[in-house]
């Protein structure tokens, strides 16, 4: 008997996540008490977390298992504190995750743990500029690794974060936990029964660049309808949305008036109505409101150029600020200025298989002729995400005499297109329903 998964293949290239939270910390500093709490606190919740220990420390330089416990980690919490800087482990570590928050775009949270976020940015003050007065001296043979260390630190020093000086510790464990708790909920109900995704994030991750602070970056995803632009501008969006001053995501934008869309996008972003009466007074307001801020924008199905014209310019908005633009006119993406598209193709054989085998099978479900029949319907979708869900929704329970009555109507009426795909499933749950 072949099962669902025997059917399906992964062709992801993107980095397994293995972890929900990657803890960074000092140990003499934080770890019987702060990082302790927060540690509790975040499995408490059901969030699966690695606590590195420098208990556990051999040699000089961290190993491959923990390099890979960053890399196959969604978030990770660094919790800078007084003697943080004066350990060279720890600021390995925090050059990996830089690198990693750079290629795959990994959401990196930094706690001010009664230091200053300055100090951490320059290297300045009475702890960290001491640190790197010995780092400098130890290390002057050195001097490339000493640099990886100040821009990890100028980098990860610059996110949004939590400053904790006098205040209550219980009070910002709940804020990180809860944080945490919500983004991943809304990530795995978006990233569910996804295929192919990995090697779209890695593409468009190395395009956009969040490590560049100083630029402001549009990106196109470009490509025909049923494709998956939307999809794959959704998961780039809910992965790298926490790391912006504010988000937003425009659905539709070629079905809606354009005043509206300038409301809804100063909303998301100033968490506050405004009222908007003419396309001008959107634009001006957009500019003058936002040029200091750094933020995500994802303009989805966008078609009339007049329109994207109101709604984003680059400098509209504040360095480091992305903009990702879906549409299927790739012209209208390039006459834009965008700095890249990427043109989204139809899934590999295996990977249609794999999708067509999540929506027609349930567990264990399968066989030689299903298989057989699975690589039939196939045919007629072209490797179009939408499509390939449909046909197999359309068959899922069914027995292998209905999905070979199914697949002979198709081959008498062969679909045009993805709407006529979208016909057949109609007309096949009328008549069996």
């Amino acid at each position: 008997m072949t099962t669902k998964t025997d059917l399906s293949s992964s062709s992801s290239s993107f980095p397994k996540l293995t972890y929900d939270v990657f803890l960074s910390f000092r140990g003499k500093d934080t770890r019987t008490n702060f990082t302790d709490h927060l540690y509790t606190a975040l499995k408490q919740k059901g969030i699966n977390t690695f606590r590195d220990d420098e208990e556990l420390e051999r040699g000089e330089s961290i190993g491959p298992n923990l390099l890979k416990a960053i890399k196959e980690s969604r978030y990770v919490i660094v919790v800078f504190s007084q003697n943080y800087a004066d350990s060279s482990w720890c600021l390995d570590e925090l050059a990996k995750v830089a690198e990693c928050e750079r290629a795959t775009g990994q959401t990196v949270l930094p706690v001010f743990y009664h230091v200053d976020p300055s100090e951490v940015r320059r290297q300045t003050g009475e702890h960290f500029e001491k640190a790197f007065e010995k780092h400098q001296k130890r290390y002057e043979a050195e001097p490339d690794k000493v640099k990886r260390w100040k821009d990890a630190l100028a980098k990860v020093g610059n996110l949004s974060g939590w400053h904790l000086q006098n205040g209550s510790e219980a009070k910002i464990i709940q804020q990180i936990v809860e944080k945490i708790f919500t983004e991943l909920n809304k990530i795995i109900c978006t990233s569910e029964g996804l295929v192919g995704m990995g090697s779209h994030l890695s593409e468009l991750f190395s395009y956009l660049d969040i490590g560049c602070l100083d630029d402001v970056r549009i990106i196109g995803i470009c490509g025909m309808g049923g494709i998956g632009k939307t999809t794959i501008a959704q998961v780039v969006f809910d992965r790298l949305k926490t790391q912006f001053e504010g988000h937003s995501f425009l659905a539709d934008v070629k079905d809606h008036s354009t005043i509206k869309l300038q409301e809804q996008l100063l909303l998301n972003l100033l968490n506050s109505n405004v009222s908007v009466q003419n396309t001008k007074m959107g634009t001006n307001i957009i500019k003058h409101r936002l040029s200091t801020k750094r933020v995500l924008i994802v303009l989805d199905d966008v078609d009339p150029y007049k329109q994207l014209e109101l709604l984003c310019h680059r400098t509209w908005f504040g360095p480091g600020s992305r903009v990702i633009i879906t549409s299927r006119n790739e012209h209208l993406i390039s006459a834009f200025g965008a700095d890249k598209v990427y043109k989204v193709n139809a899934l590999t054989d295996p990977e249609a298989l794999e999708l067509f085998s999540l929506k027609a099978f349930k567990d264990n479900e399968g066989g030689e002729d299903f298989l057989k029949l699975s690589k039939e319907f196939l045919k007629y979708a072209d490797g179009l995400p939408l499509a390939i869900e449909v046909l197999g929704s359309s068959v899922r329970g069914r027995s292998v005499e209905l999905w070979s009555s199914a697949l002979e109507r198709l081959k008498k009426h062969p679909p045009k297109g993805i709407i006529d795909v979208i016909d057949v499933h109609n007309d096949w749950t009328v008549r069996n329903n």
